[in-house]
C-alpha cells in the first residue's frame, strides 16, 4: 500500500474507524493528523467493541506503529485514560505507540471556556462537545499554548500552568464561572506526564526516516470535510484542518510523499451538531435510529440523518484531491423501497451545484433529488462485489459517479469481514 491519506468525505461518523482499522493491515504506520478527543473511531474485533478517542486505531493490530502527530490537541489525561483501557483488553501499547513533543495540549481551563461559550450563545450555540478543543486550538494559534514538550519538562511547565490558570481564572470570573486550582490541575496533569513521556519523541524526524525507508504510512484525519475549519460549513465546524492538506501540516510529512486520498462516506448522511443539513430527513432518521445506528461514539447524541448529498461528496472530492471512496453503511438502507440521492440545491430560482459559503444561503437551499430503487433484502452477510443485489450495485456506482471519484470499497456492517473491496 502507498502512502494514503483517509479523509470524512461528509459531516464527520463516516466509519473511518473501520476503514482504517482495514486499511492498516497493508500498513507500516498509522498517522493520526489532527482533532482531539472530541471525536471517536470505533471498531469491531470479532464481538468486541473499541471505541478510541486520540490513539489510533491500528493499535489493535499487533505490531502496527501508531503516532499522535503534532496537529493533534491531546488531554493528557483522557489519554492515559485510553492507554490504561487498551491494557485491560491485553492490547500492547508499549513499543507501538508515539507521541509528538510538539502537540498541543487541551487543559481544564480549555473545557470550562467551551462550556461558557455555548451557554453564552444561546440558540446560536455551535453544537460543541464541550472538549475544549475549539480553545486549545485558539491558544495554539494565539501562541500562548502549552505543548507535550512543556508537560515532561516538570519546572518549565509548573511556570508555565501558572501563567496561564491565572489569566484564565479571570476570564472564567467574567463568565461567572469557578476559578480552577492551580495544584489540583498541577497534580493530575504532572501525573499523566510521566505516565506518557515514554511514548513522546520527535515524530517528524521519525516519519522522514520512515518514509525514506520504504514504509506504508496511513494518515488518519478526524471528523470530516465539511467540519473543516477553512472549507467546512463555517461557523459549525470544528477548530482544526479535516481535510487531506490538513495530513501535511499536521505531521509534518512533505505533499510529495502522499500517493493517495481515501474519501470515506456514508450511503446516507449524517452530522452531529448544529448547522445546515439540506437532505435532513426525519423518516429516515427515526428509521436508522430504531435500529440501533447513529449515536455519537463520543457524546452518545443522536446524529441527524438525511438522505446522500453527492453535491456534499463532490466538493470533497474536490477540496481533498479523493481518488478513491470508500461507502459505509450500505447494509442501513436494507429495508428502504425508494432511495433518494441529492443532485443538487435549490434556493428560489437559484440552482446550486455547488456547496454555498455563504452559510445564510447553504442554511436556506433545498435539495434536488434523484431516485433509486432500493434493493429490499440483507446486505450485512455478501462478502464480494458480485453478490451484491443488483440494484445495490447499481446505488453504489451512481453516487460514486455523483461524487466523481473511483469506488474502491463498500462496507456492510462493522466488522472487519463485512467489507467488499472492488
Amino acid at each position: 500500500m502507498a502512502n494514503t491519506i483517509l479523509v470524512g468525505a461528509q459531516w464527520g461518523d463516516e466509519g473511518k474507524g473501520k476503514i482504517i482499522d482495514v486499511l492498516t493491515e497493508q500498513a507500516d504506520l498509522v498517522v493520526r493528523t489532527q482533532g482531539g478527543n472530541n471525536a471517536g473511531h470505533t471498531v469491531y474485533i470479532g464481538k468486541t467493541k473499541y471505541v478510541l478517542h486520540l490513539i489510533p486505531s491500528g493499535i489493535l493490530r499487533p505490531g502496527k506503529k501508531c503516532v499522535i502527530a503534532n496537529g493533534v490537541v491531546i488531554d493528557p489525561v483522557s489519554l492515559v485514560g485510553e492507554i490504561d483501557g487498551l491494557l485491560k483488553v491485553k492490547v500492547k501499547v508499549d513499543g507501538n505507540l508515539f507521541i509528538s513533543e510538539t502537540a498541543h495540549l487541551v487543559l481544564p481551563y480549555h473545557r470550562e471556556l467551551d462550556e461558557q461559550r455555548e451557554i453564552l450563545k444561546g440558540k446560536h450555540k455551535i453544537g460543541t462537545t464541550k472538549r475544549g478543543i475549539g480553545p486549545a486550538y485558539g491558544d495554539k494559534a494565539a501562541r500562548t499554548g502549552l505543548r507535550v514538550i512543556d508537560l515532561i519538562n516538570p519546572d518549565r511547565f509548573e511556570q508555565l500552568l501558572k501563567i496561564r490558570i491565572k489569566e484564565n481564572n479571570e476570564v472564567l470570573k467574567a463568565f461567572g464561572a469557578k476559578p480552577l486550582s492551580f495544584n489540583k490541575v498541577h497534580a493530575a496533569y504532572r501525573a499523566a506526564g510521566d505516565r506518557l513521556k515514554p511514548f513522546v519523541t520527535n515524530t517528524v524526524v521519525m516519519l522522514d526516516h520512515a518514509n525514506r525507508h520504504g514504509a506504508r504510512i496511513l494518515f488518519e484525519g478526524a471528523q470530516g470535510t465539511f467540519l473543516d475549519i477553512d472549507h467546512g460549513t463555517y461557523p459549525f465546524v470544528t477548530s482544526s484542518n479535516t481535510t487531506a492538506g490538513g495530513a501535511c501540516t499536521g505531521s509534518g510529512v512533505a505533499p510529495h510523499w502522499m500517493d493517495r486520498v481515501v474519501g470515506v462516506m456514508k450511503a446516507y448522511t449524517t452530522r452531529v451538531g448544529e448547522g445546515p443539513l439540506p437532505t435532513e430527513n426525519a423518516e429516515i432518521a427515526d428509521m436508522l435510529h430504531a435500529m440501533g445506528r447513529e449515536f455519537g461514539a463520543t457524546t452518545g447524541r443522536a446524529r441527524r440523518c438525511g438522505w446522500f448529498d453527492s453535491v456534499a461528496t463532490r466538493h470533497a472530492t474536490m477540496v481533498n484531491g479523493i481518488d478513491e471512496i470508500a461507502v459505509t453503511n450500505l447494509d442501513g438502507l436494507d429495508t428502504v423501497e425508494t432511495i433518494k440521492a441529492c443532485i443538487g440545491y435549490r434556493v428560489g430560482s437559484t440552482r446550486y451545484e455547488y456547496v454555498p459559503n455563504d452559510i445564510e444561503a447553504f442554511s436556506k437551499c433545498t435539495p434536488v433529488y434523484a431516485e433509486f430503487p432500493g434493493w429490499l433484502t440483507p446486505t450485512h452477510e455478501v462478502r464480494r462485489w458480485k453478490d451484491l443485489p443488483v440494484k445495490a450495485r447499481s446505488y453504489l456506482k451512481a453516487i460514486a459517479e455523483l461524487s466523481g471519484a473511483k469506488l474502491a470499497i463498500a462496507s456492510v456492517g462493522p466488522s472487519r469481514e463485512q467489507t467488499i473491496f472492488l
